[in-house]
């Protein structure tokens, strides 16, 4: 064992590496390996086993029972449930070894719950929340609430940490003000009530430019025959505004300002959904036979994109300084 200065190494428990954190608590019957990095403050709870190329942060805490492989990093704030399982390969042979392990990322302030099954090579997304006994076989959006096996998103979680509520169904818009537009408190997005024309002969809905719909677009797109629970968007524009409108079916849209974090479900072409620039939008939950129309302000500009949702917090930070 080695003696470390403000580091807890229980009697029965095995430490091997000197890159321990301060104020780090490891539990008995833990065995951390040599080439081993683990942050300040961390938890390492009874029966946990870390390999060489393992990654830790500050402030995480690992619950009994757990074994974190070689490839795999946690970063800060990261909380893993008892038993939780990890893999590195995903086509493992007795005394058959890759070139080199996949490697998987939780990052920061992600939580695990006890019994998931996390498959090798994958991101769980900042904030994400797993529930116990997921089975993970893709990487996790941000703030993502996932369970089930295979596991799937059931919802997003608050700012702050909280599940959001459920998400209002916009079949008949809820506290309109005059005009038939509402602020949704995010980030100057707005709900917008399109005229709807029904009679016998069919319904129609329209809209003009500058008046109910927000700017003069640029371009235009449409998303139909998504697999019910596939997940879009995750992302945000620097400068281009996005106007959204579901023709047919139904899909929740997550709209997020880096500061507040609202859901709602579109399930009526009268109703739209301006998004202003630097937003972070998702969309997920389409209907079989949903039809998603989207207005944008500018052309096509890959440099536009915010493709990472760390990136988005800081630009978004930044300009709330400003």
């Amino acid at each position: 064992m080695i003696e470390m200065d403000n580091v807890f190494v229980h009697e029965k428990a095995l430490c091997e590496s000197a890159a321990i954190g301060n104020g780090t608590r490891i539990w008995a019957f833990a065995h951390i390996l040599p080439g081993a990095k683990i942050g300040e403050g961390c938890n390492i709870c009874d029966g946990v086993f870390v390999e060489n190329d393992v990654v830790v942060g500050d402030n995480v805490t690992v619950k009994c029972g757990v074994q974190l492989w070689d490839g795999v990093s946690l970063e800060d704030d990261v909380f893993v449930g008892p038993n939780a399982t990890f893999t590195n390969d995903r086509f493992p042979r007795s005394k058959v070894y890759p070139e080199a392990f996949h490697r998987t990322i939780v990052r920061k302030g992600a939580s695990i719950g006890a019994n998931a099954t996390i498959l090798p090579g994958i991101e769980i997304g900042p904030g994400a929340m797993i529930g116990a006994g997921a089975v993970v076989t893709r990487s996790v959006p941000p703030n993502a609430i996932v369970a089930g096996n295979p596991a799937r998103i059931k919802g997003y979680v608050q700012i702050g940490g909280a599940q959001m509520s459920k998400p209002v169904l916009l079949t008949q818009p809820q506290g309109a003000v005059e005009g038939g537009v509402q602020d949704l408190g995010v980030g100057g997005a707005t709900l917008h009530d399109l005229k709807v024309v029904a009679d016998m002969r069919g319904s129609l809905t329209a809209g003009e430019f500058e008046r109910n719909i927000p700017f003069i677009p640029q371009r235009y797109f449409v998303v139909f025959d998504v697999p019910s629970r596939e997940v879009r968007g995750e992302h945000a524009h620097k400068k281009c505004k996005q106007f959204l409108i579901c023709l047919k079916g139904s899909v929740g849209v997550l709209l997020d300002d880096g500061k507040s974090r609202r859901e709602l479900v579109l399930d009526s072409p009268g109703i739209g959904v301006y998004m202003p620039e630097m937003i972070w939008g998702t969309q997920y939950k389409y209907s079989k036979d949903s039809v998603l129309l989207v207005f944008a302000s500018n052309f096509y500009d890959q440099n536009d994109y915010i493709r990472t949702y760390d990136e988005f917090q800081k630009l978004s930070a930044s300009a709330n300084a400003d």
